[in-house]
């Protein structure tokens, strides 16, 4: 019989997701949370939990369930875009080195989410509309689930339900090139968004495909 979720309600501010966290897990990986470079901190996951990106076991330890939107857009001579490493609000980088991913939000297709994640991601540097310039190969959908430790929540488990599709981009730079994010900018929690870590920057580069 599976464990319930607990009600994100009961989760009212950042400082009752942090008391209910404290007693189920490690407490020097729970202290590292926002310090350890590349991390975030209670902030950002209660804002996962209330904006219903991500929701929570209710174990020892808790286990977070994330749907992520994964892009491998690819260009005309058949190389990949990668992520190569994203400056974070604390002056941090976190390494990455994978295709463009976005978590997904309650009740949005995998189009909607491929078109959303395009946007906030490489939106600095496009200027047409993003569903002009966007082809998603439909034919190429994949679904997996993969288990393992966040890197972002240090002692938390994840599972990360992975919807990965190609798609094809008109007008992107042919060489490795950086963009801008206003993470968090739509965010109805003004307050707990100012406290969050937030990402300022993606890194970008081309690799072969057969090199990914």
């Amino acid at each position: 019989m599976s464990q319930p979720k607990p009600d994100p309600s009961s989760f009212s501010s950042p400082n009752s997701l942090s008391n209910w966290l404290k007693s189920r897990l490690p407490s020097d990986s729970f202290a590292s949370w926002g310090i350890k470079p590349g991390t975030k901190n209670v902030h950002n996951l209660w804002l996962e939990i209330s904006e219903g990106e991500t929701s929570l076991l209710d174990s020892i330890p808790p286990v977070r369930t994330v749907n992520v939107v994964s892009v491998r857009i690819i260009d005309e001579n058949g190389r990949i875009l990668l992520e190569s490493k994203q400056e974070l609000s604390d002056g941090t980088h976190r390494e990455r080195n994978r295709p463009l991913s976005e978590k997904m939000k309650p009740d949005e297709s995998v189009e909607e989410a491929v078109l959303r994640a395009i946007s906030e991601e490489l939106g600095s540097i496009i200027d047409n509309d993003v569903s002009s310039i966007v082809k998603i190969n439909t034919g190429s959908y994949k679904k997996k689930v993969e288990e393992r430790v966040s890197l972002s929540y240090p002692g938390l488990p994840a599972c990360y339900v992975l919807h990965t599709v190609d798609a094809f981009v008109q007008g992107l730079p042919t060489e490795d090139f950086c963009t801008e994010e206003e993470e968090y900018s739509e965010c109805s929690e003004l307050g707990a968004a100012d406290k969050a870590v937030h990402v300022k920057k993606h890194f970008w580069k081309w690799v072969e495909s057969d090199s990914f």
